[in-house]
């Protein structure tokens, strides 16, 4: 046999017995706790047009996606983040009367990235999506669902790190960067890679004071006293703004009783262009990257004809299970096999114990006698 057939394309791989069945129990939980908040599920398509992404996403990252031609010549790809799909179902269906839209999703994700530094191509996600809602109430609402999905999967010791997008662009904007050049260092300051922001900046004449505090926003880490030293480091409405409403967000997420699961960091941004405030992700030890990302995207719904506020995050769930494996955290596992065994002479006899024990919710495998 052609050994090609026995193994999977790099980045995708099989999941079979008790991790395969381990997934299903952690990801029902998720879903059973994002329903007690009152989310309704949604599913949208594997494959989209390219056009639903393509304004979202860089040009370094498109040719990240799994691209394919339906008969008609269209381009078409695999999904490589759920948000902007429930964004174009919702324009269409649910927005009409202004009232919340509450949607949860499960699904995979493709992203087809030759810098794979052992991550996978093909990605399992749960998330929400709060819709109609502009309110801190809602941002607070999402941060605490997610903590909450987290406790309920059994992971125990993890942080959600909080910042929001406006505050580093309120400073762009006061500097006069322009849209193409903001993207350009947002991508090197999602990678950590100050020196190539403050290059791009330097070629760009960004001037030293602008300089200073775009690269500055990753120093403002922490509690809430963070909020009050990234206060006094701008003058421009739009970086104040954000702060301030990081504050009294951290007030109702106190109302919760989730503040000690969360942090500030200012210098969390998105290389994805639809955020526009609020955004988080969720880290714990054991695993290189974060397991939940989210954040407030206002302006994504009306590219698809329906003006509307939104917010959401995404788990991602192979590195959630990882997290518990390698933290030893006690997890759920299927119910055991009940073996019933059989000859020609007790079939009937053993098919009818089987058929009870079933009704009881055993798990049970007829098995035929040596």
């Amino acid at each position: 046999m052609n050994k090609v057939l026995l193994h999977t394309p790099d980045g995708v791989r099989d999941i079979y017995g008790e991790e395969c069945s381990d997934r299903k129990i952690i990801a029902s939980k998720i879903h059973s706790k994002m329903k007690s908040y009152g989310y309704r599920d949604i599913d949208t398509p594997t494959f989209e047009f390219f056009d639903v992404f393509a304004e979202e996403i860089n040009t370094k990252d498109a040719r990240e996606l799994y691209k394919f031609f339906d008969k008609e010549g269209n381009t078409l790809v695999l999904r490589p983040d759920f948000t902007p799909s429930i964004a174009r179902c919702a324009s269409k269906v649910m927005l009409e009367n202004g009232d919340p839209v509450r949607v949860c999703y499960e699904g995979n994700t493709f992203l087809n990235t030759s810098e794979l530094q052992g991550k996978l191509k093909e990605n399992y996600n749960l998330g929400v999506e709060l819709m109609n809602d502009s309110s801190v109430y809602a941002d607070a609402e999402i941060i605490a669902l997610l903590v909450e999905t987290l406790l309920s999967a059994g992971l125990k010791n993890f942080q959600v790190s909080i910042g929001d997008a406006d505050y580093y662009k309120g400073i762009c904007e006061e500097a006069g960067i322009d849209s193409e050049t903001e993207e350009e260092i947002r991508e090197q300051i999602t990678g950590k890679n100050y020196f190539a922001a403050e290059n791009i900046m330097a070629k760009r004449g960004v001037v030293d004071k602008y300089k200073d505090l775009i690269i500055g926003v990753s120093e403002f880490v922490g509690s809430d006293e963070a909020l009050e030293k990234a206060l006094k480091k701008v003058t421009n409405k739009r970086s104040i703004e954000a702060i301030n409403r990081l504050k009294k967000l951290y007030g109702v997420l106190t109302s919760y009783g989730v503040e000690s699961y969360v942090s500030f960091d200012l210098g969390i941004l998105s290389k994805f262009n639809y955020y526009t405030g609020v955004i988080f992700s969720a880290y714990t030890y054991g695993v290189g990257d974060a397991i939940a990302k989210g954040g407030r995207y206002n302006n994504l719904l009306g590219k698809y004809g329906k003006d509307a506020p939104a917010i959401g995050f995404a788990i991602v769930l192979d590195d959630l299970v990882s997290a518990l494996k390698r933290q030893n955290e006690e997890i759920d596992h299927e119910k055991p096999l009940t073996v019933v065994e059989y000859d020609e002479d007790s079939f009937d006899a053993c098919l009818l114990e089987a058929k009870k024990l079933r009704e009881t919710g055993k798990y049970v495998v007829l098995k035929k006698k040596a």
